[in-house]
């Protein structure tokens, strides 16, 4: 008597069902592994997104910060006056700033007490005379006990304010400058004062560059 036909499909039936299940399971395992990758890569590309972004924006603020640093020291620069001076004959000193952006406009010299010489105001041509102190100068060194003439050339102490602009601003530099200059005697004319040239001393304050000024003179002109 034969098998029937049902019977001989049953395992047949059941190893196409549990080949189908596998390869379902298999299709799903690849499907979610393809599903963890595009995330993986997905992040991926978020991190390298916001790292992009954040050295596009490092460069720019590192940008920025060297631009505004240039800024304030290209400004600090041209608020900082310093003065040269040339010769007008012995006499006179023309002065002048030696960055040629600065354009000065009116000057005050003030001498050490001292002297007893009140300042001396100029507009439009920066300038220092020896007529303003040469001969409270000569009382000055003879007070001290200094030569009558000069070995090399000599210091006097002035503060200088400035009122300069830069690019049509307007600033104030005060400082401390000595004057250098020579003393000479002579018999009959008695001893003439010639200028040499000015040499920058330190930058001061308003409320405190008369104390520096006394305070270099004192160093400079001590009675011996």
């Amino acid at each position: 008597m034969s098998e029937s036909p049902n019977h001989v499909d049953l395992p047949t039936r059941a190893e196409a069902a549990a080949k189908a299940e596998a390869r379902s399971a298999e299709a799903a395992a690849i499907r979610r592994r393809w599903i963890t990758l595009g995330e993986a890569l997905a992040v991926v590309a978020v991190l390298i997104s916001a790292l992009t972004l954040w050295n596009s924006w490092s460069e720019r603020a590192d940008t920025e910060a060297a631009t505004k640093a240039e800024v304030r020291q290209a400004t600090a620069r041209a608020q900082t006056l310093v003065l040269t001076a040339s010769r007008s004959g012995e006499r006179v000193l023309a002065l002048k700033p030696v960055s040629a952006d600065q354009s000065v406009q009116a000057q005050t010299i003030s001498f050490p007490k001292a002297l007893g010489i009140a300042p001396v105001q100029t507009t439009g041509e920066p300038r220092v005379e020896a007529d303003w102190f040469a001969e409270a100068l000569k009382k000055a060194r003879d007070d001290a006990g200094m030569p009558d003439d000069s070995r090399g050339d000599e210091r006097l102490p002035v503060a200088i304010a400035t009122r300069f602009l830069v690019n049509g601003e307007a600033h104030e530099d005060i400082a401390i400058y000595d004057i250098g200059y020579t003393i000479a005697g002579r018999l009959l004319g008695g001893h003439t004062v010639a200028l040499r040239g000015v040499s920058l001393v330190s930058h001061a304050r308003s409320g405190g560059a008369q104390a520096s000024l006394d305070a270099r003179w004192s160093k400079l002109f001590s009675p011996r």
